[in-house]
């Protein structure tokens, strides 16, 4: 065998052994929690008013201010500011976390509530508020943020054990997608650099596509021989880090919700794992995971300028939005 034919041979065994290892560690995830969940605990008028509200939002953002990011900055500033005036109207005081990115001026925003047993232990949920150049955002990442508004306000009046923060980030979307001038990169660091302890992250991402149709669903390169073909389901995300995290709020989801849950911990290499906003916390070595409905690999229209509120699923939304009320208050430690 030629030197050249080595190498090339060395490097198909490389390539192999890495999907084998990444299929390997989803699969020891998935087995921890694929299917059905529980009758929903929330009445059909609590589903209804919820899914109105969620609708609602990603209207405003999607269609009333469309596309918005740094390229954009009225409407990025409008949306920064929607978001804001909602916490605001929640009873929140709302943190804005501002820097500069190319000479614009960028924030994240903060709502935050206290944890009474144990205040210095924090959870974050977090959102990206803005969209890729050319697209209007509906699903990406409108979802998101209006999965995020209405958690804000499921525990506006609640007392958690553990401190749980809301954050909307800026800047998730190309050209910084994975920089460090990501919101969440910002974020991270700035938690970092104070010492907070944070004990999870959620990242909302791409919530509100759903099909029962079969070969809805598409994977990377052998995930679907562990995973269903019908895009029925969310998912829960993460790395092998994770993997106690993404078992026990995938149990307390389904204990709630009747959506199907998946969950996957692997390598971040894997294509489609670290594509949110979670990403800017693994580095920073905490613990966290995304719940999306796959975006690209289920939506046709991910970072389309067909990516509007009429494509979104606001019922099952609200179904999966209830369900994470509920792996929140878990993480949260419960209420007291």
């Amino acid at each position: 065998m030629s030197e050249q034919l080595r190498s090339v041979f060395r490097i198909a065994v490389a390539l192999a052994a890495a999907f084998g290892l990444a299929v390997g560690g989803m699969f020891y995830m998935s087995r921890c929690g694929g299917g059905k969940g529980a009758s929903m605990n929330a009445t059909p008028d609590d589903i209804h008013q919820t899914r109105e509200r969620l609708a609602t939002h990603v209207r405003v953002l999607a269609s009333d201010i469309g596309e918005r990011n740094i390229f954009c900055a009225k409407a990025c500033l409008q949306a920064a500011d929607y978001i804001a005036g909602q916490f605001t109207a929640m009873g929140y005081t709302v943190d804005w976390q501002r820097f500069e990115v190319e000479k614009a001026s960028c924030a994240n925003l903060i709502a935050t509530r206290m944890g009474r047993r144990s205040p210095e232990q924090i959870v974050v949920i977090g959102a990206h508020y803005d969209s890729v150049l050319g697209s209007p955002g509906a699903n990406d990442n409108g979802t998101g943020v209006a999965a995020l508004l209405e958690l804000a306000r499921c525990f506006a009046a609640a007392q958690p054990a553990r401190t749980v923060r809301f954050v909307a980030f800026a800047n998730e979307e190309p050209p910084f997608f994975l920089t460090s001038d990501m919101g969440s990169r910002v974020y991270a660091r700035a938690c970092r650099q104070r010492g907070d302890d944070i004990r999870a992250m959620i990242a909302l991402e791409t919530l509100g596509c759903y099909s029962d149709e079969k070969g809805s669903q598409q994977y990377p390169p052998l995930f679907n021989l562990f995973y269903p073909d019908q895009g029925n389901f969310i998912a829960f995300v993460g790395n092998l880090q994770s993997r106690g995290l993404l078992k026990r709020a995938a149990g307390a989801f389904r204990a709630s919700c009747d959506v199907p849950v998946e969950t996957c911990a692997t390598f971040g290499f894997v294509p489609g794992v670290n594509w949110s906003d979670h990403d800017s916390f693994w580095r920073e070595g905490w613990r966290a995971f995304m719940v999306t409905d796959t975006a690209p690999y289920r939506y046709a229209h991910y970072h389309e300028r067909t990516d509007t509120p009429d494509k979104v699923n606001c019922d099952i939304l609200a179904r999966v939005t209830v369900g994470l009320e509920s792996v929140v208050r878990e993480l949260a430690g419960g209420m007291e």
